[in-house]
């Protein structure tokens, strides 16, 4: 789980390199194609072409369509906020799910519950620095919800499917749609990567397979309850990896903002 959280900070600052110079919509298709390249293969080597039959190509085209938005606004907050706090930003998706949950399925959530989300929430205020942060800060901010949001909806959507529907297709189904969904913006904002580009681009796809094999591999061997925590590690990587290339320092207000944000996070999962 540690390992798999370590890929997604690199993941993260790979991207936020390399987001002045290729652009948002470069990213995103790269990181779908490269990735499907990469596990596709792995994936009809390991199980055959039985991997792709599915009853649930509805709910994969929805998956697809919504986790390939959270994709375009995770990327695009990190283009513009620190490391850390993006990754905060993002760490706030599991306080959408029960309310997504209980529009969608139907499914009853706790005043216990319904209150961590509220605390959570309060960390986000507290990062949005209300007064001080500027239209774009907002913005960017707003961007990193937007994404959590739509992740939240993603996650709903797998557990749509049920437990029939195998891990391993779920993740190539995604890779698909999210590859072909992502293609005409890129062709509109195309530009051929430099060869050093490349190599990062493949670096960061690498990172993002690695990190979806190792989190699954996490949650088969061990129970969730036990490991699910470490999912907020990512926050201690992001803050050393801004520090360590931009000099990015760990504010109060992010301070602050992580101790809402992960303590609600864990005082739910501990619930």
């Amino acid at each position: 789980m540690l390992g798999g959280e370590l890929m997604l900070a690199i993941m993260g600052a790979l991207i936020k390199y390399l987001s002045p110079e290729l652009g948002n919509a470069m990213l995103v298709f790269a990181r779908n194609a490269l990735g499907l390249a990469i596990i596709l293969p792995i994936l009809l080597l390991r199980e055959g072409p039985d991997c792709l039959r599915t009853p649930h190509l509805r709910f994969h085209l929805v998956r697809g369509v919504v986790g390939v938005s959270a994709m375009y606004c995770y990327f695009f907050s990190l283009g513009g906020l620190a490391l850390t706090d993006a990754v905060l930003l993002k760490l706030t998706a599991p306080f959408f799910i029960p309310l997504i949950a209980f529009a969608w399925l139907g499914e009853r959530t706790s005043p216990f519950t319904l209150g961590t989300i509220a605390v959570g929430f309060c960390g986000v205020v507290v990062l949005l620095e209300p007064g001080k942060a500027g239209l774009e800060d907002t913005l960017f901010v707003l961007a990193g919800l937007s994404g959590a949001l739509l992740g939240g909806t993603a996650k709903v959507t797998i557990r749509r499917m049920g437990v029939s529907e195998p891990s391993a297709r779920i993740v190539v189904y995604f890779g698909i749609i999210a590859t072909i969904v992502s293609l005409p913006a890129a062709l509109i904002h195309w530009q051929w990567p430099t060869s050093t580009q490349w190599m990062l681009l493949v670096s960061l796809a690498a990172c993002a397979t690695l990190a979806q094999m190792l989190i699954t591999t996490a949650f088969r061997i061990a129970p969730a309850g036990r490991i699910g925590q470490f999912t907020y590690s990512s926050v201690v990587f992001a803050a050393l990896l801004g520090w360590l290339f931009w000099s990015e320092p760990f504010t109060l207000n992010q301070a602050i903002g992580c101790l809402f944000i992960v303590g609600a996070g864990l005082l739910n999962m501990r619930r």
